[in-house]
């Protein structure tokens, strides 16, 4: 056991619950589910669902099985996960703008692309850019210093700093547009393609055209184009200096090859996987700093722990504090268990199954919901308080890899889940270090699903300077 984990292990756990929505003493008729799902997803799951590791029903259209039992899960995400594709809710979201990237693509064009990127998230590769995190992180801390005692929306803050790491580590020729345009596209983008259409919970075709699809148009517009100009920088500069273009993710997407092949990505799909790296690559680091931020100014002795431990281990170097940051990675951790970055999978059944003594028929509607999954009483204790010394020493262990999937599962793990935890890890102290933050007088906080899982009306946060900072 390293002397870190060992200093956080006498930390009782914490009494603190987390706001989120009450489940619904039983499971909710078509109108109210339909209204739920518009309004906030959450909002939609009984006490059943939290309580039994399998439950049947819920959409009017189609047979439906909410699976919260670790062998079933593994059992459609890895050993049977050809009898299953994902379901035409989560293609309807998705083909906004990511239609052909790795979130979306199936079959054949799924496994050349996921072969021909996963070189570029490499264990080495991301380690390379804990410097980068890190430099972000001080440039917040800069800026920071000059608010001491001020107000602020901490959500905002953490996607603004997180686009700041995408251009030291992806795209470091800069975005082609003002990070403030990118973050509110970005905003509205998700704020739009994120909710639940009455039309796909009453099962109508996508051919009948979704009014979110209308809406974001203009926001996909602005993407397309920054993008294309992204891509068009870095090609001339690929072709006019090659030696004198940094090493960063979008050169070694845009050099590539599938391993097998020998051939690159198509355009459309660079395009596409490019827009999810920023999608994805911003606003799950920004939540999960967000709510670990929130969570720990909710908890004094988690609090003064991080605190402790970043000021005695930011000091060395960037490489080995990934593995020192024992206990801000826990905060991380949890965070990620209470307001997971993946709230809902849901895949649909290409031939008949069995799960957990639960017979599936062709065409069944499989939904596996992380924020069910990691709260529910048959796989944690107190599963609704904030507790990181779940994810310390031997406890850690003793988590079953499919009663916790953050990032999903099997073979379509995230497969940026690496680079996005190092990310709130290194940030997460380098803040705490610095600052504390606690919530605005008269602050409400409350989750809100839309796509991902953020604070609802952001996070107003008072920062207040350490002096031992």
């Amino acid at each position: 056991m390293s002397l870190s984990a060992a200093r956080v292990l006498d930390l009782p756990a914490s009494s603190f619950q987390p706001p989120a929505p009450p489940p619904q003493p039983k499971p909710l008729g078509a109108f109210r589910l339909i209204a739920s799902l518009w309004r906030n997803p959450l909002e939609c799951w009984a006490q059943d669902h939290f309580d039994k590791p399998i439950v049947i029903g819920g959409l009017p259209f189609a047979h439906v099985v909410l699976v919260s039992e670790p062998r079933a899960i593994e059992h459609v995400l890895l050993d049977n996960a050809g009898n299953y594709r994902k379901d035409s809710l989560q293609r309807r979201v998705l083909s906004a703008g990511l239609g052909h990237g790795l979130l979306s693509a199936e079959g054949e064009q799924w496994r050349v692309q996921r072969r021909t990127v996963a070189p570029v998230f490499a264990r080495k590769t991301i380690m390379d850019f804990a410097p980068h995190m890190l430099a972000a992180a001080a440039a917040l801390v800069a800026r920071w210093r000059r608010q001491d005692g001020v107000s602020l929306d901490v959500a905002a803050a953490m996607t603004r700093l997180t686009l700041d790491v995408l251009e030291r580590t992806i795209f470091s020729d800069g975005l082609g547009r003002a990070p403030e345009e990118f973050r509110l596209a970005m905003r509205t983008y998700f704020d739009t393609i994120g909710r639940i259409d009455p039309f796909d919970v009453l099962g109508l075709p996508p051919t009948v055209p979704r009014f979110a699809h209308w809406r974001v148009r203009s926001t996909l517009r602005f993407f397309e184009g920054a993008i294309d100009d992204i891509i068009a920088t870095r090609r001339r500069r690929l072709a006019e200096e090659p030696d004198a273009v940094a090493k960063d993710i979008l050169t070694l997407l845009l050099n590539a090859l599938d391993p097998e092949t020998g051939n690159r990505m198509a355009e459309i799909e660079v395009r596409s996987n490019i827009l999810t790296f920023i999608a994805a690559g911003h606003e799950t680091t920004a939540n999960l700093l967000t709510w670990s931020l929130f969570l720990l100014s909710q908890a004094p002795a988690w609090r003064e722990r991080v605190e402790a431990e970043a000021e005695r281990e930011l000091h060395a170097p960037p490489a080995s504090l990934g593995e020192r940051l024992v206990a801000t990675r826990a905060v991380i951790d949890e965070a990620a268990r209470l307001y997971p970055p993946i709230a809902a999978i849901s895949r649909v059944a290409l031939g008949p199954d069995e799960l957990a003594g639960t017979k599936l028929k062709r065409g069944s509607l499989v939904v596996i919901a992380p924020y069910v999954l990691h709260r529910h009483r048959l796989l944690w204790r107190d599963p609704n308080t904030f507790d990181p010394t779940r994810f310390l020493g031997e406890a850690r262990h003793a988590i079953d890899r499919y009663a916790y999937i953050p990032f999903g599962a099997g073979a379509r793990t995230c497969i940026g889940s690496l680079f996005a935890l190092q990310e709130a890890t290194l940030v997460l102290a380098s803040i705490v270090k610095n600052f504390r933050l606690d919530l605005a007088p008269g602050t409400a906080v409350w989750p809100l699903l839309r796509v991902t899982l953020r604070p609802a009306n952001g996070l107003p946060m008072v920062i207040t300077r350490r002096r031992a900072g």
